[in-house]
């Protein structure tokens, strides 16, 4: 297009002339690429920040029912009405050769915004991979308390029942617990939880606390089949591979559903595969569509300054000169605006990412990669292609015409 031709000069003063428009062009193509680029780069942060989550939950065990429900439950800490494992069912999963972590995990009540979780030591340290102050707790009044929870060591505090909106204050009146420990950062919903042996979860409720009356006193596993009343699922771990996936498959009958959190997210992720494909298109969309309004606004600009165009012609200049020129300050909208839409598309996947985090307690750090760019690049080469048609009816105008207008 600028071969042979030197246009710098004269675009530099079309875009210092009418550099307020120019720059509403600019703001506006920048925008519409900003937010393209964020919006996809953060469905690639949530689908990593959600498998990160579930990283430590190895084969979940719990009774038949919806495997998404549990894994939302168990994994990610939704409020969910699930149904119970038996005590005979716990030992069966707890007493298995191959099984060497096998975790109950009960949940429904709470503290403020954190839900209170009842499980064992080695949960937290398999969870955490240990404390990062205090101690276990060791008592049924004590308490493990997450990274994010407003609560100081020492600190105590009364559950209510239940969860958000629907949980009661005072249905649990005198029975405080105490932080003894906190957790460190695990980028999941666990960081807002408050862990507490399932002992105390059970006598809270006026529940037997899984051991004989002789051993009433003992926190931990091993518990008695005949005095469980029940837990909602069961971390599962064994050290070699091949074993999980024997566990899964004896684990799956009619009394119990044993399933791999990883592999149900995948599937959530091949749908969060299809949106993101129908958010790209949508953005691609988005950007055709500001990028016609440009042009349109490029075409009325040009016909702004066709006297000025009319004028070079007719001293001389070829029309391919005013061609390159009109081209040329289209495509250096254009780039600036793609410039500056990488600048805000990376600000606003900042943004993005925190609102995320704090929403949903999933630690999403996205950044744009190569995709975000690879559309920044597809944008600018088919709008400058479209820059075609200004400059070609920039070129095709009457020069006796403009110049009397």
């Amino acid at each position: 297009m600028l071969r042979g031709f030197r246009p710098q000069a004269l675009v530099g003063a079309l875009l210092w002339r009418y550099r307020w428009t120019n720059l509403t062009f600019v703001l506006l193509i920048a925008v519409s690429v900003g937010i393209g680029v964020g919006l996809i780069a953060q469905e690639r942060g949530l689908r990593q920040g959600t498998a990160r989550a579930a990283d430590k939950f190895d084969l979940i065990v719990a009774a038949p029912g919806s495997e998404i429900t549990m894994m939302f439950a168990a994994v990610y800490l939704q409020p969910s009405d699930v149904p119970l494992l038996s005590g005979a069912a716990f030992d069966e999963i707890a007493n298995h050769e191959q099984v060497d972590l096998a975790a109950p995990i009960a949940f429904g009540d709470s503290y403020r915004d954190s839900p209170v979780v009842g499980t064992t030591a080695e949960f937290v340290t398999h969870l955490a991979g240990g404390l990062a102050e205090g101690r276990m707790f060791e008592l049924t009044s004590e308490a493990v308390a997450g990274s994010s929870v407003d609560l100081a060591l020492g600190a105590s505090f009364e559950p209510a029942h239940g969860v958000g909106d629907a949980a009661e204050e005072g249905a649990h009146a005198g029975q405080e617990l105490t932080v003894v420990g906190r957790m460190p950062a695990t980028g999941s919903p666990w960081d807002r939880a408050i862990l507490v042996p399932l002992e105390s979860v059970w006598e809270v409720h006026g529940l037997v606390n899984g051991h004989a009356p002789e051993r009433r006193q003992q926190i931990g596993p091993p518990f008695d089949p005949d005095y469980f009343p029940g837990t909602p699922a069961v971390l599962v771990r064994a050290e070699a591979l091949w074993a999980n996936y024997a566990l899964r498959s004896e684990f799956t009958r009619d009394d119990m559903m044993a399933f791999f959190p990883g592999a149900v997210l995948a599937q959530l992720h091949a749908l969060m595969g299809d949106v993101r494909q129908v958010m790209s298109v949508m953005a691609v969309l988005t950007q055709v569509l500001v990028t016609a309004g440009v042009l349109t606004g490029l075409i009325v600009l040009a016909r702004l300054f066709a006297r000025r165009l009319a004028l070079l012609r007719a001293l001389g200049a070829p029309g391919r000169f005013v061609f390159a020129v009109v081209w040329a300050y289209a495509a250096t909208l254009i780039a600036l605006g793609s410039l500056a839409g990488l600048a805000i598309g990376w600000i606003a996947v900042r943004i993005i990412s925190k609102v995320v985090t704090a929403r949903t307690d999933i630690l999403v750090t996205a950044t744009l990669d190569w995709p975000e760019f690879h559309l920044i690049a597809g944008f600018f080469s088919f709008t400058v292609l479209l820059a075609l048609l200004p400059a070609f009816m920039a070129m095709s105008r009457h020069i006796i015409t403009d110049l009397r207008a």
